[in-house]
């Protein structure tokens, strides 16, 4: 059984959602003391609580806030002998916290200057990053954890690779690129998000191109371009690429926010109303870590 720590990390860098279990108070006689983690994704535990009744109850929990997108962390107090029928008969306050959810598989075409600082601003939001250029010198160096370079001779092939759902950006650095990747994806239509770079103009243009390929008006409708937040101006790479980030944000907060379902903070508070009335004058707050 895997430490707790390393199995998060593992999942972290694997982009594999998961929960991290706490027991943060106890009472009496609990399978293990405060402080005590494990790890629950979808099909894996790592680490433990202690077993028994408790901790089926933990994965139980763990997977439905999985399956329904939770983001917000939840509290939840067990009295160990009387709802569980655990032996030792204590009582154990569980603090569930969403890890590494991601929002979007998002798929950046083109490694020009708007996208090398826009990639960076992605990889450090809860998605998991494609970048693809036909042009190996144009990645930087380091490649930001999360995003997975892809240096191709044709990047319209990787379009069919992309999952369902996917967040598409095209900005290469050539126009006729920029087309046949558009008719790609549109051509696909099962994107969450498809931006285009470019100006009103160059709008029109894909538009006339587009349509004479026989692809819907619905379907081009589909088409962000130009790209971005309206209220975010400016023409420096920075300026822009935080737009489209921000659009990008808004995009799957759109999607993701009617599973959300947030608690209070787990604080003091908090876990003192979860604690029976004889430890509420006293409980105390312990470190996680």
């Amino acid at each position: 059984m895997n430490n707790w720590i390393s199995a998060l990390a593992d999942l972290q860098q694997q982009g594999e959602p998961c929960v991290l279990v706490t027991i943060i108070e106890e009472q009496g006689s609990t399978p293990r003391n405060a402080g005590s983690k494990m790890v629950i994704s979808a099909s894996r535990i790592f680490d433990t609580i202690g077993g028994g009744h408790l901790e089926f109850k933990a994965m139980d929990i763990a997977r439905e806030m999985l399956s329904t997108h939770t983001q917000g962390p939840h509290l939840q107090r067990f009295s160990l002998g009387a709802s569980l029928g655990q032996c030792c008969g204590g009582v154990a306050v569980l603090l569930f916290e969403p890890m590494c959810q991601v929002q979007a598989q998002i798929a950046v075409f083109g490694a020009g200057h708007v996208a090398r600082a826009l990639v960076p601003l992605l990889a450090s939001l809860p998605c998991r990053v494609r970048w693809i250029d036909s042009r190996e010198q144009e990645f930087p160096a380091l490649i930001p954890d999360g995003v997975r370079k892809i240096a191709t001779e044709d990047p319209v092939d990787e379009i069919n690779e992309l999952p369902v759902g996917c967040y598409c950006i095209v900005m290469t650095h050539n126009h006729a690129l920029d087309l046949e990747l558009s008719a790609a994806l549109l051509k696909r239509n099962d994107f969450t998000y498809f931006g285009l770079i470019g100006s009103k103009t160059k709008r029109m243009k894909f538009e006339h191109r587009l349509h004479e390929r026989g692809i819907s008006a619905a379907h081009v409708q589909r088409m962000r371009c130009p790209m971005g937040l309206n209220e975010v101006k400016g023409k420096l790479p920075i300026e822009i690429a935080i737009s489209i980030a921000g659009e990008v944000i808004a995009t799957y907060n759109a999607h993701f926010g009617q599973h959300t379902a947030c608690t209070a903070p787990a604080g003091v508070e908090p876990i003192k109303q979860l604690l029976p009335s004889s430890r509420r004058g006293h409980a105390t707050h312990r470190e996680l870590l």
